[in-house]
């Protein structure tokens, strides 16, 4: 192989022969020097990819990545608390809504008792039947600000039923408490009137005597019933009454039942209207077993008749 060097002045050349040994010493120095560019290359670029920078290098990004784990626990830790305190609070609500709910039931199964509705009609026991046809629009989970909507609207529509149903409550008790203070009826279950109200001769002495009461007749030992509620007053033996029981009806309304065999009420005690409250009998002065029975009104003795006939409501 021939190779010419051809210089700058006067186009003059050189030519030198190289033979296969020249030629392979040629290869053998080319070869070092690329093996010798190569490894300083390695040399600076190996140290950024094993990581063995410098010690100030080195640390300043360890503690950047430290900081940011810390600030990114930080975050994961706050996300936690404020979920936990979400939940708390979604919890409260719930337990709060569940005994609203308990209530209505209650109230409105004793609304049912009250009005004497079936509970075929309205079963506070039981859950309401639903149904429907499933639906072919694609649905999706609530989030959680659809269920803090959600749970806001169902606290104010048990709100205002709650109030309706506490007003309904109202008006029953007060029509049932003024029905049962309504005075109407005998205060017997079985007998008959003996003696009317008013001036009638005396069974003793044969007179004109004036009687402030009925008198009703029975068996002895039958029941003798209030009737209306009010509180027992007098429950005990009295002068002429034998064995008497007295009730207040409030409004200065009171009721008398005398010449009982047994009490069966004390001083005190509230009675409802069509409760037995003695046994019938001939004690005090009495002919028989009757029970003597008196309306007394603001102190003044009334026609116990126009109470017993009036309808009761």
């Amino acid at each position: 192989m021939n190779i010419i060097f051809v210089g700058r002045s006067h186009g003059k050349s050189k030519t030198i022969v190289l033979n296969n040994a020249r030629i392979a010493l040629v290869a053998i120095a080319f070869a070092l020097v690329l093996a010798g560019g190569v490894f300083a290359g390695f040399k600076l670029i190996a140290p950024q990819k094993t990581g063995s920078l410098p010690q100030e290098l080195s640390g300043k990004t360890i503690e950047h990545w430290q900081s940011m784990l810390v600030a990114q626990q930080q975050q994961i830790d706050e996300l936690k608390r404020e979920s936990g305190e979400q939940v708390d609070a979604l919890t409260l609500r719930m337990g709060a809504i569940q005994a609203s709910l308990l209530r209505l039931d209650a109230l409105g199964q004793r609304l049912t008792e009250v009005a004497k509705i079936g509970k075929g009609e309205f079963d506070f026991e039981s859950a309401p039947a639903l149904g429907g046809p499933e639906s072919s629009i694609d649905t999706e989970s609530y989030s959680l600000p659809d269920i803090q909507e959600s749970l806001a609207r169902i606290e104010n529509q048990i709100e205002d039923r709650e109030q309706q149903l506490d007003v309904l409550d109202e008006l029953f008790v007060s029509q049932k408490i003024q029905k049962d203070l309504f005075i109407a009826g005998r205060p017997i279950r079985k007998g008959w009137m003996s003696s009317r109200y008013g001036y009638r001769s005396d069974p003793f002495s044969g007179k004109r005597a004036w009687h402030a009461g009925v008198d009703f007749a029975g068996k002895d030992g039958s029941d003798i019933v209030a009737v209306a509620s009010g509180v027992v007053t007098w429950s005990s033996e009295r002068y002429g009454y034998g064995n008497l029981i007295e009730i207040n009806h409030g409004g200065g309304v009171t009721t008398r039942y005398g010449h009982c065999k047994e009490l069966l009420v004390k001083v005190g005690e509230v009675v409802k209207k069509g409760q037995v409250v003695a046994h019938m009998g001939s004690t005090g002065r009495s002919t028989g077993p009757h029970v003597h029975f008196e309306v007394i009104k603001n102190n003044k003795s009334q026609n116990p008749e126009k109470y017993i006939y009036r309808a009761s409501r």
